[in-house]
């Protein structure tokens, strides 16, 4: 009998152009701001791609993947036991993780993601998966699939794209976020709206609880998505009052890891790009300001954590462990054996002096604290950065998937099968199996 679990194609649209955008934008933002003329320049070629994005064709169904395709290992869930989870922004570098790990416990997983930031090579190692299917759209338009579970994290959040197009990222964390949670109240299925730490803008607490309001500047450049954020939040607890849907937010601090944009202009991946090109680190402003870095593993626990326990206020998911500018550029520098030294750049107006998070609540009502270090973090997401690059000496994954065997997510249903390292202990399965698994119905 065939199965009724998704189908395998994987569509795709306009890819061409959505990096020809993302590129454009990265360059714009980091030309010389004395050069107009340059980004005058620039700034056409980002109409010009943008154009050429809206003219593209219509979805194309990708082939199926090989009958001979081997898939990272998975749980094998009865049908009752399973969910059925949709993840917006599933291409992106947190969503691709995320998606790993909720494939990797046996759920049925739907992506949805525009690949404007996004790239289909984070989740090409699950096409033809009987418990994976993805669908290339905004989620500013409506979208129907019947879920259990939803994590909205579709949204850009690096500044060269979201300052790029302001009003694309304001849309995507109001009308997608009020598109999902309308899934979500017609579904009865449970949200979860991954905030920010930006919506506590440059922070006069420090560390920052859940119950400080902010210092936002509410119109200058990073406005658009640390507004859309705050709006975002104030829909979900909206709906939770007036439509009883089930939400979590998340408000999420500064994350690296493999499947980084090179060009997103973070700290981590411009100071990882920089000393593996033997290049000086640019440090803009005086390197004194302070920044908390969490390592993808940690939070993806963290999300997980969130939206199976009880808790729907919001929760502080970042790693309490400070570092100064200067002082993570002189690790970043040691560690991929750079001696480029720095260049210090003006401070960009609104960014923030300090940023730390108060983790205290998310140890209490999820259990939840961050276990991988900065430096224990930093060798996998430089492994991938060289490969990035087309080192021979990159270290890379056979299976594409990064997240440490050791990872640790809380299951309910399952109290003792906590460790990922049991969860995928199943045999691998292949394309060609997969079509007659019946555990993958649903």
């Amino acid at each position: 009998m065939a199965s009724s679990a998704p189908s395998t194609a994987l569509v795709i649209a306009g890819t061409a152009a959505a990096s020809a955008i993302a590129t454009a934008l990265a360059i714009r933002f980091f030309s010389d701001a004395g050069s107009k003329a340059d980004k005058a320049s620039l700034d056409a070629a980002v109409r010009k791609a943008l154009e050429a994005a809206s003219r593209s064709a219509g979805p194309v169904a990708m082939p199926k993947a090989s009958s001979d395709k081997v898939f990272p290992a998975t749980r094998r869930l009865l049908r009752t036991e399973q969910q059925r989870i949709l993840v917006t922004g599933g291409a992106g570098f947190v969503g691709s993780h995320l998606v790993d790990a909720l494939m990797q416990q046996g759920h049925i997983v739907y992506v949805l993601d525009n690949l404007f930031t996004g790239r289909r090579e984070n989740i090409e190692h699950w096409v033809g998966h009987p418990n994976f299917e993805f669908f290339q759209q905004d989620v500013v338009h409506p979208f129907f699939v019947e879920v259990t579970r939803i994590y909205h994290l579709a949204c850009p959040a690096s500044p060269p794209h979201y300052q790029a197009n302001p009003i694309k990222t304001i849309k995507c964390s109001t009308q997608g976020c009020m598109n999902m949670l309308g899934l979500a109240k017609r579904c009865n299925a449970r949200l979860l709206f991954t905030s920010t730490s930006e919506i506590y803008g440059d922070p006069q607490i420090h560390p920052q609880p859940e119950s400080y309001w902010g210092n936002v500047h509410t119109w200058g450049p990073r406005a658009c998505y640390d507004e859309g954020k705050r709006v975002g939040e104030t829909m979900c607890f909206s709906y939770r009052q007036q439509h009883k849907v089930q939400v979590r937010v998340s408000r999420i601090f500064n994350t690296y890891g493999p499947r980084m944009d090179p060009l997103d202009g973070r700290v981590v991946s411009n100071f990882i790009m920089q000393a593996l090109r033997g290049e000086p680190l640019t440090i803009y402003g005086t390197g004194k300001q302070t920044r908390s870095f969490q390592y993808v593993s940690d939070l993806v626990r963290g999300l997980i954590a969130l939206m199976e326990g009880d808790y729907d206020d919001p929760v502080n998911i970042g790693n309490p462990q400070e570092r100064t500018v200067e002082e993570f550029a002189r690790s970043v520098a040691s560690m991929c054996g750079s001696a480029g030294g720095v260049v210090m750049r003006p401070r960009p107006t609104d960014d923030p002096m300090v940023r730390r998070p108060n983790v205290a609540r998310a140890r209490e009502v999820i259990g939840w604290q961050p276990k991988v270090s900065l430096e224990e973090g930093l060798v996998p997401t430089i492994e991938y950065f060289k490969g990035v690059l087309g080192r021979e000496d990159a270290k890379l994954p056979a299976d594409r998937v990064w997240l440490p065997s050791d990872l640790s997510i809380p299951s309910k249903d399952h109290p003792d099968d906590a460790a990922v390292e049991r969860v995928v202990a199943d045999a691998p399965v292949t394309a060609g199996s997969a079509a007659a698994s019946g555990a993958a119905s649903a």
